[in-house]
């Protein structure tokens, strides 16, 4: 009964979480852009970024056609988000902190976890090449709107961020390694991704640098 329901609603999981990943990060990129006062074609431009390049990255991993190349689908989702992200500007201050925005950032490092999990898998690739495929898919937008604003990549710092693609593509591998479906397998990725980055918000979850070892180690 709980996996023909998983099926009604997410027959295509793929595209379900493309979709919400796209709009998502969309409005997360243009968000960060609107606080650096970009101009409406900067901000468009970030948002854009944010939302293909880790998509882009993932299929020309697996050599195939990136899907913003094909489909006018898929652009139009991105300035659905960047769209939002300026109603956002409008309505509040500053929208990079609103916890719409922190919200949406979390589901759609979830959802892109989630789609590069299931692409990876599709390829056939082995365990790490799933985990991985999973965080480049889920983070590296966020990298390239980074260098956009001239600034370094935050999940290069010690903030628990690509930790929970890692976490999220892992539990895709697992899930479906034990014989459930894609759907059940999905759902269990975006799950574990979305709450342990909600969690990491919540608590201030940090990764240690080196010098706090050292610091212990004193």
């Amino acid at each position: 009964m709980g996996q023909q329901l998983l099926e009604v609603l997410f027959g295509d999981p793929f595209a379900v979480m493309n979709t919400i990943g796209l709009i998502a990060f969309a409005l997360v990129g243009s968000s960060k852009a609107i606080r650096e006062e970009f101009d409406v074609l900067g901000i468009t431009i970030v948002g854009l970024a944010m939302a293909f390049a880790g998509g882009a990255t993932r299929d020309i991993l697996v050599t195939r056609v990136p899907l913003a190349l094909q489909s006018p689908i898929e652009i139009s989702l991105g300035l659905l988000g960047v769209g939002l992200a300026i109603a956002l500007s409008v309505v509040f201050t500053a929208p990079e902190t609103h916890p719409i925005t922190l919200v949406s950032d979390a589901i759609g490092l979830a959802a892109f976890t989630t789609t590069g999990a299931i692409v990876a898998t599709e390829a056939g690739v082995s365990v790490f090449g799933v985990v991985v495929i999973a965080m480049i898919n889920a983070v590296g937008g966020g990298a390239f709107a980074d260098i956009l604003l001239d600034r370094s990549p935050f999940i290069l710092f010690e903030d628990f961020y690509a930790s929970c693609a890692v976490l999220g593509g892992s539990t895709y591998w697992l899930v479906e390694t034990i014989g459930a479906t894609g759907s059940a397998a999905a759902v269990a990725c975006a799950a574990v991704t979305v709450l342990t980055r909600l969690a990491a918000v919540t608590y201030n979850w940090n990764l240690p640098t080196v010098q706090n070892l050292e610091l212990l180690r004193n």
